[in-house]
Parts: structure tokens; C-alpha cells; sequence
């Protein structure tokens, strides 16, 4: 079970991603170890390294990926969340609406309960979600633009992250998130032939979040190796990568 299956369901915070080729990544994470630790819940994996997958939504207009790429000060998306890669592993499902407003991102997680079908697809899989995902705000915004607004699977994005926490304020993470690879699919468990692009190959995301202040150790550590921060989207990146939205929009 990972940090993110074992905690809060609901984030308000901010978020800054920065992009590292291999050997940068290699030495920004030496550089961290003086001042984080890793999450528990990945001590003891391999390679202390968790498996994340996610199937994202959008409309026909891919009203979701423009949201992100005209830079709208106020946007979501939702997704299902899990953290494997058998249709028959025990790990938990979530479904989550992400997005953003003005400077702060915010995430409202609900679980899947129940014994339902893991490999549904598309149209069932939206039913599953609708019947299955426990009662509340989340389920009944995702009800509501299912039917209004017409959302509906269209990407799945799996990567691996390795999850660290501030040695002195647990509201500090850092994660790096790596070999990145997308499929255009409507259900979370494709058929194994279903074409697979990796994403990004050779870089690194590392993503940093917090609810108040950047540490000044941090800001040294962007300054000694001149990190600048991205604008950037795993699904967005994936939507490109797959020839479902042209790369100059």
C-alpha cells in the first residue's frame, strides 16, 4: 500500500514541478538527502519505488487538456487512481477530481469500494464508477459532468515515483516520478498488445509540495543547480504524445 492509499483523502497546497535529465536527477537527489527522508511506506519496496497508474477523462472538446495548456487560472480534471498493473491485484481504486485554483491545486479523493469489475471499460467503467465510488462530493461531481458535459476515459499514464518528506516539516514532499509511458485506452487494465508510448524518456519530474513556505535549504539547492520550475502535465505531455491534440496548441 502506498503513502497516497493510506492518507488523506482531500489536498489543498501548492505544487512546483521541475524536469531533470538522469544525471542532474542523480545529483539534486544526493544533494537531498541531508535534509528529507524516505516516505515510510517505500523503505522497504524495491528500489523504494511505488507503482502509480492512472486513467484520465476529458470531453470531446478535450475542454480538460485546454483548460491546462491556455493556462485558466481555475481548472479540474478527474481520473482513477491505482497502483498497479494486474487486473486482479488487490491494490485500492480511487477516483479523483485534481485542478487548480489560481496559484493553490487542490485533490478530492473517494475510494471504489465493493467487488466490482476491474476491467470494465468506457461506458461500464463510467457505471462502476458511478455505483461503486463511495457517497459524497466527488462521486456526485463526476455523475454530474458524466452526464452534462459528457466526460469520458480517454488515456491511461503509469510511471513510478520515489516519495521523500522534509526531515523537519512533514508537510514538505518531494517526489520524483520516472519512465513515464501513456496508452490510449478506456479502462485502467488494457489489452497487453494495446500500443504504449513512453513519455519523456530519460527525464525525471520532480515534484515538490507544501502548504506554506519553500525552505531556504530548498532554494539553495534550486540556485546551486539552477532548476527553474515547469508548467508542466503528465496527461497534457501523454495527449501530445499519443497524436490526441497536436503538440503547438
Amino acid at each position: 500500500m502506498t503513502s497516497e492509499g493510506t492518507t488523506k483523502l482531500h489536498f489543498l497546497r501548492f505544487e512546483f514541478k521541475y524536469v531533470l535529465d538522469q544525471d542532474l536527477r542523480a545529483a539534486v537527489e544526493a544533494e537531498l538527502q541531508h535534509f528529507v527522508q524516505l516516505d515510510p511506506h517505500v523503505q522497504k519496496q524495491p528500489n523504494h519505488l511505488y507503482f502509480v497508474r492512472s486513467l484520465y477523462f476529458d470531453d470531446a472538446a478535450m475542454s480538460a487538456f485546454h483548460a491546462k495548456t491556455d493556462g485558466m487560472l481555475t481548472r479540474s480534471k478527474f481520473r482513477v487512481r491505482t497502483y498497479s498493473r494486474a487486473v486482479d491485484a488487490p491494490a485500492p481504486w480511487f477516483l479523483e477530481i485534481k485542478g487548480r485554483h489560481n496559484q493553490l491545486v487542490f485533490k478530492h479523493r473517494t475510494p471504489i469500494l465493493g467487488d466490482f469489475d476491474r476491467s470494465a471499460d468506457g461506458e461500464h467503467l463510467t457505471k462502476v464508477l458511478v455505483k461503486h465510488g463511495q457517497p459524497g462530493a466527488v462521486r456526485d461531481q463526476f455523475e454530474f459532468s458524466v452526464f452534462r458535459h459528457g466526460i469520458r476515459p480517454v488515456a491511461l499514464v503509469d510511471y513510478v515515483r520515489r516519495p521523500y518528506v522534509s526531515r523537519f516539516d512533514p508537510d514538505f514532499r518531494l517526489t520524483f516520478d520516472s519512465s513515464l509511458s501513456t496508452c490510449a485506452t478506456d479502462t485502467m487494465f488494457p489489452d497487453p498488445a494495446a500500443r504504449t508510448r513512453l513519455v519523456m524518456r530519460g527525464y525525471t519530474v520532480m515534484e515538490v509540495k507544501f502548504r506554506h513556505h519553500v525552505p531556504a535549504w530548498f532554494h539553495r539547492i534550486l540556485q546551486a543547480y539552477e532548476l527553474r520550475r515547469r508548467s508542466i502535465s503528465k496527461i497534457c505531455e501523454s495527449t501530445v504524445a499519443l497524436g490526441l491534440q497536436p503538440a503547438d496548441v
